[in-house]
C-alpha cells in the first residue's frame, strides 16, 4: 500500500466552496457526497492501484468533511459517519483515509494539549496538514493478542522511542500520526504507556510494505524510530491507557462509515443492472430492496449510538463493537451480492464490484478485525457475568 509517486499531487479546487462557518449539516453533507459523486468515483482505479489521493482529501476537508465530529465543530459522529459513507460508497480506500484522519484529529482535540489544539488541529481539519494513526499495533497489545512494539525511555524534557512498526497509513514525509509507546519502568516507577503526534520527518526510516491486493493508494508505510525524541509539545496522553478508554468507542464507530459506504455501493451495483437482469437475479438469496432495508435499519442504529460518542460503559462499548462487526459483514455480504447480480461484467478486473470486494475484506481485517471485535465483545461480556454465587444469601 505504498504511494507511487513520492511527492503528493497539489490541491486541487473544492466544488464546494465553504468556510468553517458554513459546516453545516447539509452543506457538509452535499459537499462530501459532490466529492464521491464527482472526482472522487473517477479517481477510484487509480486509487485502489496506488494514487495517494491527497488532492481529493484536500476538497474534502474544505467542505468540512474530515472535522464535523470534532467538539469544535458540534461534535458530530453521526455528520462525519455519514460524510465517511459517501466517499466509502465510491472508493473505500478513501473512505479509511478518512477515518485514518478522522482519529487523528480526535487524538489532538482530546489531548487538550495547547501545541496540538490550535492552528496544527485548524489545518488539520481544514485540509492544508494530513495525519494518520499507528494504533494497531497498541490496540491488539492491549487487548493481549500481541506485544507492544514501541518502547520509550525517560530523558530531560521527555522521551526517547525506538523500534518499529510493520505499516502504518495516510503517512508520507512531513505528515504524522498518532502513536503509543510503552515506557520502561525505571526509578521505582511502574510501566506505563504514552500517546505522541509522531511527526515523519528525516529522522523517521520510513520502508516500502509489501504490495497488497487492493487500496494501495493509502500511503501505507513500515516505520522504523531509532532513539527518536518525543517532547512535551507532541504528547497527546501520559499516561495513555486512561485516555485510549476515554476514546476507543469513538474511534471503533467511525469505522462503520466504511462499512455502510461500501455495502451501499454494492447495492448500488445490484440497482444497475436490475433492469436488464432483474427477471433472473430474482433467484439470489439477496435482492437489492430488501439489503437496502436492512441497511437502512443499520445505518439507524449506527446513528443513535453516534449521538453518545463518549458514554463510557461497558454496555455501550459492546453496542459499539457489534455495530461495528454488523457493517463489516453485511459490507462483505453487499459486495459479494453485487458480483452475483452483475455475473460476468462484474468479474471483469476493472468492474467496481472486484474492488469493492477488495474493499469489504479490508473492511474486515482493519484493526480492529472483526475476530479481535469478537474477543473484546466476549471478554466484555463474559467480565459483566456474576461470579459462581454472587447474589446468593
Amino acid at each position: 500500500m505504498s504511494i507511487l509517486a513520492a511527492a503528493p499531487p497539489a490541491p486541487a479546487p473544492s466544488p464546494i466552496l465553504t468556510t468553517a462557518t458554513d459546516w453545516s449539516d447539509a452543506a457538509v453533507l452535499a459537499g462530501a457526497t459532490a466529492i464521491a459523486e464527482g472526482p472522487l468515483r473517477a479517481a477510484a482505479a487509480r486509487i485502489d492501484a496506488g494514487h495517494y489521493p491527497l488532492d481529493i482529501m484536500a476538497q474534502l476537508g474544505r467542505a468540512g468533511a474530515l472535522g464535523a465530529h470534532l467538539e469544535r465543530h458540534g461534535g458530530r459522529y453521526g455528520l462525519a459517519i455519514d460524510a465517511m459513507a459517501a466517499a466509502s460508497r465510491a472508493c473505500g480506500a478513501t473512505g479509511f483515509l478518512m477515518w485514518c484522519h478522522a482519529v487523528c484529529g480526535l487524538y489532538m482535540e482530546q489531548s487538550g494539549n495547547p501545541a496540538l489544539t490550535g492552528a496544527p488541529l485548524d489545518d488539520h481539519v481544514a485540509g492544508r496538514g494530513f495525519g494518520g494513526t499507528a494504533l494497531s499495533n497498541p490496540m491488539k497489545a492491549f487487548a493481549g493478542i500481541e506485544p507492544m512494539l514501541l518502547r520509550a525511555r525517560r530523558v530531560a524534557g521527555g522521551y526517547r522511542v525506538s523500534g518499529a512498526l510493520p505499516w502504518v497509513s495516510h503517512i508520507g514525509r512531513g505528515q504524522y500520526c498518532g502513536a503509543i509507546a510503552q515506557v520502561e519502568a525505571a526509578g521505582g516507577r511502574a510501566p506505563h504507556e504514552i500517546m505522541f503526534l509522531l511527526r515523519l520527518d528525516e529522522r523517521v526510516t520510513l520502508r516500502q510494505c509489501p504490495q497488497f491486493s487492493g487500496m494501495e493508494g493509502t500511503s501505507t508505510w513500515g516505520v522504523q524510530l531509532d532513539d527518536f525524541p518525543v517532547g512535551q509539545d507532541d504528547i497527546i496522553a501520559d499516561p495513555a491507557r486512561p485516555f485510549v478508554g476515554r476514546i476507543r468507542a469513538a474511534f471503533i464507530l467511525l469505522q462503520a462509515g466504511m462499512g455502510l459506504g461500501v455495502a451501499q455501493g454494492g447495492i448500488d451495483a445490484m440497482n444497475a443492472v436490475e433492469e436488464t437482469l432483474g427477471h433472473v437475479n430474482r433467484f439470489l438469496d439477496d435482492r437489492p430492496d430488501a439489503m437496502q432495508a436492512e441497511l437502512d435499519e443499520l445505518r439507524g442504529q449506527v446513528m443513535r449510538l453516534a449521538a453518545t460518542p463518549f458514554d463510557g460503559s461497558d454496555d455501550f462499548l459492546v453496542d459499539v463493537l457489534d455495530a461495528r462487526v454488523q457493517a463489516a459483514e453485511f459490507a462483505l455480504r453487499a459486495a459479494q451480492s453485487s458480483l452475483l447480480h452483475q455475473g460476468a461484467r462484474g468479474y471483469l478486473a476493472s468492474a467496481a464490484p472486484q474492488r469493492r470486494l477488495r474493499e469489504a475484506q479490508f473492511v474486515a481485517i482493519v484493526t480492529p478485525a472483526i475476530k479481535h471485535l469478537r474477543w473484546e465483545m466476549a471478554r466484555l461480556l463474559r467480565e459483566a457475568q456474576p461470579a459462581v454465587g454472587e447474589g446468593r444469601p
